[in-house]
């Protein structure tokens, strides 16, 4: 079964449907990515930060060899980490996931937050009260270095994400703007409906992906007590009675809102059922019911940068 696309604005066609790859360990992630292919999926989303690219690499070319895929039916996705906010080396964290994910050009290159983090090694540079240390960098700037890489062919598109809609704003609004972002990819849920901010990036012809779209129910910093999406009642109940796994109900509920979905699992059955969700659709009522969930909670809520001057979630929208 393959998936549906997206219409991006530069006319690109991205697969409604893909994989996510967050935690997905090392160990397992090439495993699961071939499985996925097998499976119909064409779009893979991973990110520098994932720290799993390499494997990644190797499951997408072991498919193209075999033949049961070509890169040209890939969409592959990745983001540009926080420490490589300076202008001068948005190029040399492109190239980094370039090589380890084996490709010469992506199809999507996203800016992963708007914050920018202390040049170095370290993904996570934190002060003795472990808080994230920042860059005195501007995301026009990384922007303006990230429409380079379209220019050289590198990628063939560039978005945003985690980007609220004031700092999309400033990048529409940026003088010289050179190429639009084509998608902003958010935390996006029943818990976290994200209404307002869907509107407005559709409204400005941004195509919006949610991640997380099952709550993140294996996230390593869940508390006891904290909702768990997949376990509510009301989506268990919608489920049964189109004999769905919550998973599909809650992965249909963004289809619906032409929302690109990047589900991820590390088992196989799993994998199978996330992409089965183009045979059944939600009423007008149940989709109402599940928008009303809505609590603005947020499973990754970032707090290591909470005092970041770019810091993206305490805007409304």
């Amino acid at each position: 079964m393959e998936s549906p696309c997206v219409e991006l604005s530069n006319k690109m066609k991205m697969p409604i449907l893909g994989l996510g790859t967050w935690q997905a360990s090392p160990g397992k992630v090439e495993e699961v990515v071939k499985h996925a292919i097998d499976a119909g999926y064409r779009h893979i989303d991973c990110a520098y930060f994932y720290q799993n690219e390499h494997e990644i690499g190797n499951a997408v070319q072991q498919k193209i060899k075999e033949g049961a895929v070509r890169r040209e039916d890939l969409f592959i996705v990745t983001k540009l980490w926080n420490t490589f906010h300076e202008k001068s080396l948005v190029k040399e964290g492109c190239k980094r996931s370039l090589a380890a994910l084996q490709l010469d050009y992506l199809d999507l290159y996203l800016i992963h937050f708007p914050t920018g983090f202390k040049v170095g090694e370290d993904l996570m540079p934190t002060d003795d009260k472990g808080m994230a240390i920042p860059s005195d960098t501007d995301f026009l700037d990384t922007w303006e270095a990230m429409e380079e890489l379209v220019d050289c062919g590198m990628v063939k598109a560039i978005g945003v994400s985690n980007f609220n809609h004031e700092q999309i704003e400033r990048i529409l609004n940026k003088p010289g703007l050179k190429y639009k972002p084509v998608n902003n990819q958010i935390e996006c849920h029943p818990y976290l409906t994200q209404e307002k901010l869907i509107k407005y990036c559709q409204s400005k012809g941004i195509a919006v992906t949610a991640y997380s779209p099952l709550g993140s129910p294996n996230r390593p910093w869940a508390k006891p007590g904290e909702p768990l999406l997949l376990e509510d009642p009301k989506i268990k109940e919608i489920a049964a009675r189109y004999n769905k796994t919550p998973a599909q109900v809650l992965i249909r509920f963004n289809i619906q809102r032409n929302v690109a979905v990047i589900p991820k699992s590390d088992k196989v059955q799993r994998i199978k059922e996330n992409i089965k969700v183009f045979d059944f659709e939600l009423s007008k009522k149940e989709m109402d019911v599940i928008l009303s969930f809505n609590r603005n909670w947020r499973a990754v809520p970032v707090a290591q940068a909470v005092n970041h001057k770019d810091y993206p979630f305490k805007a409304e929208y």
